[in-house]
């Protein structure tokens, strides 16, 4: 069987029968593109040591990267083993390397602060608003955030019905900020740049869904007005959401649900983020440092 053929039935596996999201499912699909382009010939012939020589074509890739291009590997030609194409799995001898723990970027309170105390003049200022509060107060992911209806949101109830990875609905409490900012974003300006009568809540100048590019340009443009130097993005946003939660008591298995984590030993970086903060602020005070 050809490699495209090979490969457009391994997405359609991915997508029906492993509910993947369309963002892993890309993923998965460039890596398998990228060995087929490197190996040349039909994949379902190749052996451990080709794919052993294909991951040491490029030594200059992180350990993260070389893990995800096994994984890919492995999920694609465990899907062969299961559709009868090959008797055996050549990536299930390969190893991923171990990912260096790199924390993530967190603001702090006096930051967090900084940058959402916006100046509300315009539709636009309401709407960027709203976005920063929502990703801190909610910890969503900006796919979820732009992708947000009118029908995700219980302002009754105060939460938010966000689809996550996997597909997997889960519900977020909203506080008192993010709803003034939402509701004052959409009761006051949302309709003014509504020009297509759209149902997403976020929307651009020509009326149409917020884009992702579009966030990370503004809360950089933010950042840099309020002169918080760190590199801000989204994800920054969430980490702090789950850094403060965590660092106020809340229980871990509670921030594991409002993120959307499959597994907890994901939600866990955020105890190392603690720990690392506790250590440095030993450091800072203790008079024997």
């Amino acid at each position: 069987m050809e490699n495209k053929s090979l490969i457009d039935k391994f997405i359609k596996y991915l997508m029906i029968e492993r509910n993947y999201s369309e963002n892993t499912i890309l993923s998965y699909q460039k890596q398998i593109l990228k060995f087929a382009l490197y190996y040349k010939k039909d994949i379902s012939t190749a052996k451990t040591d080709d794919l052993k020589t294909y991951l040491r074509t490029n030594n200059k890739i992180s350990n993260k990267t070389i893990a995800h291009k096994i994984s890919s590997l492995k999920t694609f030609y465990n899907y062969l083993l299961k559709e009868e194409i090959i008797i055996n799995n050549p990536a299930s001898y390969l190893i991923r390397p171990k990912n260096t723990l790199k924390l993530p970027d967190v603001l702090n309170l006096e930051e967090i602060n900084l940058l959402l105390d916006i100046n509300i003049n315009t539709p636009y200022n309401a709407r960027d608003k709203a976005i920063l509060e929502l990703l801190y107060s909610t910890g969503i992911r900006i796919t979820e955030l732009i992708n947000l209806e009118f029908a995700n949101i219980d302002f009754d109830l105060c939460i938010i019905r966000v689809m996550g990875k996997g597909r997997k609905e889960r519900i977020i409490p909203l506080g008192d900020y993010v709803i003034d900012a939402l509701n004052n974003y959409i009761n006051n300006y949302r309709a003014s740049i509504n020009k297509k009568n759209n149902n997403y809540i976020f929307i651009n100048k020509s009326g149409n869904k917020i884009s992702r590019q579009f966030i990370f340009k503004m809360i950089k443009k933010e950042c840099l007005k309020k002169g918080i130097k760190k590199n801000v993005s989204p994800h920054t946003l969430r980490h702090t959401f789950a850094t403060h939660l965590l660092k106020n008591g809340a229980d871990l298995r509670i921030i594991q649900e409002l993120l959307g984590h499959e597994n907890l030993s994901t939600t866990q970086i955020y105890t190392h983020i603690s720990k690392e903060k506790l250590q440095s602020e030993y450091n800072n005070i203790h008079p024997r440092n």
